[in-house]
């Protein structure tokens, strides 16, 4: 029934009338968009080349993406409360307009020759885009799948490292046959038109919904909470900052290898470009997959589990990858890689259920967007470490030594912070009842 109030477009339909297993897929439709993010490197060169002689502090290309990556965090933390209050509908509607216009603006941008407009659209104006369609269908997602957190949210981020694999190809192919402003703004009216569709689907469920013949989990469960805190609340718990920690350093690794991993392929293995290219398409395959496997995996075996599993699996495969490297075993390399992405990309997949576990699924969307700053910082420290590092030991090899051990010191660094995360993980605790609002 249609009301006034802001949230009128968010009403949820008779359960009988809607199926909710189209959340899942108007989240992907979202997330697929939002996630080519991932791949805008394929504009570095191409936007380089058109401003060759900018200045180092302000380098169209780099300065505009990692302004984008941090507006995404700061965006989810600080309107993840309207999120909340005017429903995923509204948020999503958002996220096309301020995404695509993004991509338009800077299309316009490299048409006119004009870094600071390419700056402005995609970096600051795309980033509040993503940060927006990021968080917009988590909350809904936990309340029409309160059986399988893990599954439902896992498929929605799935999309988001899909888009990355897709945008891969798709970007230089369009740019291939037609100039690099025509393909922003190209790519800007389908996002647009997708990520509509995915706004028109998704909807809040009913008060109170619970799935056909689900009537709540067969026992208690102490880590999973009954009852909803507000952000605010959450924001002062030791609980929320721990889950930042362990958000922080999953995603600290994943991302500093990432950051590194076609020079590195190429420094370990002597392989060309295309070769280590090949690698990369990889990766994202595996960070999609991943998201899906390990976030429906935790609704059985739980959060916490998973994320143990996650700092003591790489940890030890932290430690290996230098040896296999240096043995030249290609396969054993790639397969340890490969897992890393997994449990990189699962980690963003199952953050949110985890989040709904402890303070309730209520304002899980607002609490979650505060918790992407974690993802802001790795996205700076991670590629420091691994950078920085392998930099300083490739300055002190002779001309002509192999480089197959400079990626030795930054691994162990990294190993070393998955022991701390591992520990934080431990001291995860659920909400004291006297604590609950």
């Amino acid at each position: 029934m249609a009301t006034a109030n802001a949230g009128a477009m968010d009403q949820a339909q008779p359960v009988a009338v809607f199926n909710r297993w189209l959340i899942p897929v108007a989240a992907v439709a979202v997330h697929i968009c939002i996630g080519s993010v991932y791949a805008w490197s394929t504009f570095n060169r191409p936007i380089h080349a058109e401003f060759p002689n900018s200045p180092w502090w302000f380098s169209p290309p780099y300065t505009t993406f990692t302004t984008a990556l941090v507006l995404l965090g700061l965006s989810a933390a600080f309107m993840g409360p309207w999120v909340e209050r005017r429903g995923p509908r509204v948020a999503a509607t958002a996220a096309a307009i301020f995404f695509s216009c993004g991509l338009v603006i800077g299309g316009i941008g490299m048409a006119l020759h004009q870094s600071v407009l390419v700056w402005i659209g995609m970096g600051l104006i795309g980033g509040i885009g993503c940060g927006l369609g990021y968080i917009s269908p988590v909350s809904t997602l936990v309340k029409w799948f309160p059986d399988r957190r893990g599954m439902a949210t896992g498929f929605a981020i799935m999309g988001f490292g899909g888009g990355a694999f897709l945008a891969g190809y798709l970007n230089p192919y369009l740019m291939a046959r037609v100039s690099v402003s025509k393909t922003l703004m190209l790519l800007g009216v389908a996002y647009f038109i997708i990520m509509m569709i995915g706004a028109r689907i998704i909807r809040r469920p009913p008060a109170d919904y619970k799935p056909a013949h689900w009537h709540g989990p067969a026992k208690e469960n102490p880590m999973i909470s009954t009852r909803s805190v507000s952000r605010n609340y959450a924001l002062g718990t030791v609980q929320f900052y721990l889950i930042w920690g362990i958000l922080f350093i999953n995603v600290t690794a994943g991302i500093g290898i990432l950051s590194q991993a076609s020079p590195m392929f190429q420094d370990l293995f002597r392989k060309t470009a295309l070769e280590a290219g090949l690698f990369v398409s990889l990766i994202s395959v595996f960070n999609a997959c991943g998201r899906i496997f390990w976030a429906s995996l935790s609704d059985f075996i739980g959060r916490r589990t998973t994320y143990i599993t996650f700092f003591v699996v790489q940890f030890f495969l932290f430690l290996l990858i230098p040896r296999v490297a240096a043995a030249g075993n290609i396969v054993l390399f790639e397969a340890a890689a490969f897992t890393v992405f997994t449990m990189y990309g699962g980690g963003f997949a199952t953050v949110p259920a985890f989040l709904a576990d402890i303070f309730g699924e209520e304002n899980v969307g607002a609490i979650h967007g505060s918790l992407l700053t974690a993802w802001s910082a790795a996205a700076v420290v991670g590629p420091v470490i691994i950078t920085q590092l392998s930099e300083r030991a490739k300055a002190v090899l002779a001309p002509g030594e192999s480089h197959v051990h400079v990626y030795d010191q930054p691994l162990r660094v990294l190993a070393y912070m998955l022991v701390v995360g591992f520990i934080l993980t431990l001291l995860v605790r659920p909400l004291k009842h006297s604590e609950r609002t």
